[in-house]
């Protein structure tokens, strides 16, 4: 059971969402996009948000600024999270700007100010889940897209839900979070997006 739980774990990486939110509008969306398109404003977001974190990580690791990838610890968390905020401010503004794809555009604001929120709560001492940040900001996205578009997503929602609360259960049996720090996480994650709703829906 552990061993699936922390294959769980590393599944379902914070670094994955943006990713997997572009996927998910680009399949959701009823604008017609060339699959061309699709794969130029895919690529360069994966490689931002998911193969150069792994790679700094890494360098931290080895420059023994992180003690451990699972970064337990409250002050290695702070590296990796500034330069996720820097990374997805060039997608913002360099990637997606705002009259590229609006929904697209407010997604990564959403997740930048998930990040600051996470990071603020670092500097009062306090953990908050960033994998359950990741899985909030999914929902609210998903959900408010689902209206905007007027899609019935109930199945992919519930899937994701139900994902969501298995993480959670993972998190806890693994002893890596709190019940508080899980839910402060989760709504950091629906909040931020849900903040950004006026701007686009």
């Amino acid at each position: 059971m552990r061993r699936f739980f922390q294959l769980l774990s590393y599944i379902s990486n914070p670094i994955f969402v943006p990713t997997l939110g572009t996927y998910f509008y680009f399949k959701i969306t009823p604008k017609y996009t060339s699959p061309e398109f699709e794969s130029a404003t895919i690529l360069p977001i994966f490689i931002l948000t998911v193969i150069i974190p792994i790679i700094i990580i890494l360098i931290l690791k080895n420059l023994n600024l992180v003690n451990s990838i699972k970064m337990t610890d409250l002050k290695e968390r702070r590296y990796p999270m500034y330069i996720s905020i820097l990374l997805l401010l060039t997608i913002v503004y360099k990637v997606l700007p705002s009259n590229f794809t609006i929904e697209l555009h407010y997604f990564f604001l959403g997740l930048i100010t998930s990040l600051a929120a996470s990071l603020a709560l670092i500097y009062l001492n306090f953990k908050s889940s960033l994998h359950l940040t990741g899985l909030g900001s999914l929902i609210m996205y998903a959900i408010c897209l689902s209206v905007h578009f007027e899609k019935n997503i109930t199945l992919f929602l519930s899937l994701l839900i139900l994902f969501t609360g298995l993480l959670a259960s993972a998190k806890l049996y693994l002893k890596a979070h709190s019940k508080i720090e899980l839910l402060i996480g989760l709504l950091i994650g629906l909040i931020s997006q849900l903040l950004t709703v006026e701007y686009w829906l």
